[in-house]
Order: C-alpha cells, then structure tokens, then sequence
C-alpha cells in the first residue's frame, strides 16, 4: 500500500470516527460564540433554560429517572402494545443467536426506513386500530414489512432479512405495506425503496460477513458477537462496522478514494482544518442504527461500552428544540419560510450546533437531576430526554408539530 492510499484510508477512518464529528461540532459551535457564523446566531444564556425544559420532559415522561436508550426499540411498543414480543413468540424457543439475528435485521431495516415521512403521511396499525405518523407510525409499518416476510426470499423462512430480497425490493411493495397513496403521501419513498435495495448489494458483496450460500442480514449479529465468542464490545467498534459495511448504501455525495463518505456535509468555517477541509461529518442513521443494536447485544449476554463515545443525533427533533427555545436563532428571519436542501450550509451548520449543544445539555441534566454519566448516559438523554422535548416544543408551537425549518428530504438523512 502505497503512501497516498493509506493517507486517503487514514482519511477516510478519521471522517468516521465519532472523535471528529465532536471535533468539528465543536470548533463551529466555538465560531458561533465568537459571532462568526454565517447561518445562526447562539445565545448560550438561553442553555440553562433548555437544560431545564429537558429536565421536566424527563421527569413527566421518567419520573423514577430510570430512562432507557434511545433507540428504535422504544417505537415498537407504541400505545403500550408490545409489538416485537409477538413477532419474537414465533421464533425457535430457546435459539438465542437466531432471535439476535432477527433483532438485528429488524433494527437495520427500521432504522433505515426511519427519515423525515412529511406532516401528511399516516400509518393505521392493525394490532390496536390506532393511527400514528412520524418515527412511530416508520417503525409500525417497517415492523410489518418484516413480520410479512416481505424482506425474505424464502417463503419457508419469512423472519429474515436477506440479500435478495432486499436488492429486489420495489416501491409497488414498500409502498401498500407503509399504506401510501394520493391520499396518504409519504415524502422520500424512491430514496428508502433505494436505500434496501443498497443494503441487499452490500450484503450480498459481503459473503466472508453475511454468508456465501444465503447471504442474510442478521449474519452481523454472529459477526460482531464471534459466533458467541466475544463478551465485550465498544460502541464504536459496531458504529465502525456499520459505517464500514453499508458505506455504499447511502447516496452518492462526498467520495474519497473511491469510497463513499455518507453523510458529511460542507462548511466554511472548517475550511481551514488540516485535514480533509471543510468537512463536517455526521452519520446520524448509522449512530441511530449503532443505538439501536446495543439492546439485542445486551439482551444476548454481551456487555457493551464506551456508550458516551457516540454523539448526539443531528436531526429535526434534537435540532428544533435548540431554535424553538431560543438558543439558536437563524440570521435571516424568513428562513422558517424556505426549503433548505439536506446538505446547504444552512443545514450542516444547524446539525453540528446541535450535536454540540447536546453534550452541553447533557451536561446540564446530569447535575440538575443528580444524576452520573453512568446512570444517565447520552443515549438516554436523548431518549428521556432532548428528542421528547423537541417534539413536545415543536407542537407548543406548530399545530401539525412540524421542525422549524423545511428541508429537502430524500428520506435518507433527517
């Protein structure tokens, strides 16, 4: 390996690793208080009151402060109906690595299926008659998509998510199972119609991870856990897995090497960095994803650590909060009026505000509920936590609860 390919590898791990990403979140956050942002201004005197917000959407939602992760789990129980139970009841009894693998299929594919659907979309859900939107009514329909067997090739086996089938996925399938119609409209169905059919190619051009024979999605569960062998793992070793494996799974953007960067987005105020100026990476679906998998490793026995070393979610709930409440204000005041596309400036600088300012929040929350990192870490910040409160705010003030700003959504990133 030549001089240039491993600088680019070394590039291409750095932009990856969750260090960077609070790195440069916080060197514009810095520039921010130095009034030097073109898109927001930032009233930190406004934190203490922010903090304070969350700390009551904690207590009202936890009041015994014993708060789970954030994670795609919490959606599949919506309405107090325990969805994955049911679907678990139907796998071999006693078969601990196949429910970790179905677990781990039915995580991928949900959180994937898990951007922005608009204010118009709606699922009706068959187990309690109820209808839901937004991330909840995403993880109903994706839960069905799987319980269906519409992710599997083989009929004799409908609960697995395989190469095949997801690489021949189609929007005539996807579309009547999340209910879409002229009347039921779901922003960004090409985009996630897209995005599993990516997920199948990289399963299937990964035989030494997923399988030879049956290439199958869950196979990362035996391949982050040694088959049973490992006991321990970091969460950034899965969130590396997941960035390496999928990495061709997200859209075209920035590309290094060959390889495809994700979600990294540009802004003018890193353009002086060293290295690999100007970008500013944030893999939030992958974080997501990476959030999501730490239960059905936990749940198999494998203690997993280092939760802290995740960031927080740069996306419209965690982001609202921090405009609705003051302690970000966009320079131009008619920018609650336009669409913003997903990768502007505007954008990318609102998200690393936000991955900041969540550590800061979370900061705050421990002392003011007395709380350690370790009782009260940042994926349960968020769930207790930054991203109820977004939402409870963003309804106070917007009748459909919509985010402060419209973006351009291909469903592959907010």
């Amino acid at each position: 390996m030549n001089t240039d390919t491993l600088a680019q590898a070394a590039a291409i791990s750095q932009l990856r690793d969750p260090d960077t990403i609070r790195w440069r979140a916080r060197a514009i956050q810095t520039a921010g208080h130095e009034e030097k942002l073109p898109h927001f201004r930032v009233h930190p005197l406004k934190l203490p009151s922010v903090v304070d917000y969350v700390a009551d959407t904690v207590r009202d939602r936890y009041p015994n402060l014993n708060v789970p992760f954030h994670s795609r789990w919490r959606h599949f129980d919506v309405g107090g109906v325990d969805r994955w139970a049911a679907l678990a009841a139907c796998l071999p009894a006693g078969d601990h690595r196949e429910r970790g693998r179905v677990q781990t299929e039915l995580a991928i594919t949900s959180v994937l299926l898990d951007a922005g659907a608009g204010t118009a979309w709606c699922y009706r859900d068959s187990a309690d008659g109820r209808t839901y939107s937004r991330s909840e009514g995403l993880a109903l329909a994706s839960l069905a998509l799987y319980r269906d067997g519409l992710l599997s090739a083989d009929d004799a086996a409908p609960h697995r998510a395989d190469g095949r089938a997801l690489s021949a996925l189609s929007e005539k399938v996807l579309a009547p199972c999340f209910q879409v119609s002229a009347a039921n409209p779901m922003v960004g169905l090409t985009g996630r119609v897209s995005l599993l059919q990516r997920l199948g190619q990289s399963v299937l051009a990964r035989p030494d991870v997923f399988g030879a024979d049956t290439p199958r999605l869950g196979a990362l569960f035996d391949w982050l856990t040694g088959c049973g062998e490992v006991r321990e793992i970091e969460a950034r070793q899965i969130l590396a897995a997941v960035l390496e494996l999928f990495a061709d799974v997200w859209p075209d953007g920035y590309r290094l090497a060959g390889q495809n960067l994700g979600d990294v987005g540009y802004h003018s105020s890193l353009a002086s960095q060293p290295a690999l100026p100007g970008l500013m990476p944030f893999h939030k679906l992958s974080q997501w994803l990476t959030y999501s998998l730490i239960e059905p490793l936990q749940s198999s026995g494998i203690n997993v650590m280092g939760l802290d070393a995740l960031t927080g979610l740069p996306e419209y709930r965690n982001g609202g909060l921090l405009v609705d409440l003051g302690l970000l204000q966009p320079r131009d005041p008619s920018a609650g009026d336009r669409t913003h596309p997903v990768d502007s400036e505007f954008v990318v600088e609102w998200r690393a505000l936000t991955v900041a300012f969540l550590d800061d929040i979370a900061s705050g929350l421990r002392s003011t509920l007395a709380r350690s990192a370790e009782e009260l870490p940042l994926a349960s910040v968020l769930e207790g936590g930054t991203w109820a409160a977004g939402r409870r705010c963003a309804l106070a003030r917007r009748a459909d609860g919509s985010p402060p700003f419209r973006i351009e959504s291909t469903g592959t990133i907010f």
